[in-house]
């Protein structure tokens, strides 16, 4: 058996947590936009069937980041909420500091929303301290 460390555990990790993060952004931004997040809500949002919603919901209810009730509406717990707060943040942090580099906006915006899901805590405090020093 190898004892090396597995160099792929950590994308592995990365995008075990991508969908929880993707979902719990999208129903804050639900709940703000409508008021209330419902399944058929997520379905458009996320261009997918209403099955693999409740299935990832399910997932996401068991990790304790959801709350929902049968046919009602879908929202987020307090560590949903952080979830969410904290992939905002990271966005925000991956898309300021790519046009800093002098990356279009609009591209910038969709290069970090894979980015953002696996950019470790060190290489994201650099950017944020590149992003003020460039102020």
């Amino acid at each position: 058996m190898n004892s090396r460390p597995n160099p792929f555990a950590k994308t592995r990790r990365d995008h075990a947590d991508e969908t929880a993060e993707d979902y719990v952004e999208a129903i804050e931004d639900i709940e703000i936009e409508l008021g209330t997040c419902r399944v058929k809500d997520l379905a458009i949002r996320m261009q997918v069937s209403h099955v693999t919603v409740t299935r990832i919901l399910n997932r996401l209810a068991d990790e304790g980041l959801v709350t929902r009730v049968p046919y009602g509406p879908v929202g987020l717990s307090d560590p949903g909420r952080e979830m969410a707060r904290a992939s905002r943040d990271r966005h925000e942090i991956v898309v300021a500091f790519l046009q800093k580099l002098g990356v279009a906006t609009s591209i910038a915006e969709r290069d970090a929303e894979g980015m953002e899901h696996h950019v470790s805590d060190e290489t994201l405090a650099a950017m944020r301290a590149h992003i003020e020093d460039a102020r």
